[in-house]
């Protein structure tokens, strides 16, 4: 027999402050950018589709490095999985 969790308290995410104080950075804009190019480069080729569930992964994490030996089509779960260490 399992115990029932507690919920957890539900916090309304401040979106345009997330934005203001990161997103909008001159770095965080080349990074997305950098990604963006990475996916339509093998949308491009036909290796990944819209809405296929896949997403393109830079094997080194640096999202800037587009060359085609370091990006792969991975699951999201596995993508999310493989994040730096946050300090």
């Amino acid at each position: 027999m399992s115990v029932p969790r507690k919920p957890t308290p539900t916090r309304n995410r401040n979106y345009r402050k997330e934005y203001d104080t990161h997103g909008k950075l001159p770095a965080q804009k080349k990074n997305r950018a950098a990604r963006n190019t990475a996916r339509n480069a093998l949308a491009k080729a036909g290796v990944v589709r819209k809405g296929d569930g896949k997403e393109v992964d830079h094997k080194n994490m640096n999202p800037r490095d587009n060359r085609r030996s370091n990006l792969r089509v991975v699951p999201k779960t596995v993508n999310r999985r493989r994040q730096p260490k946050r300090t």
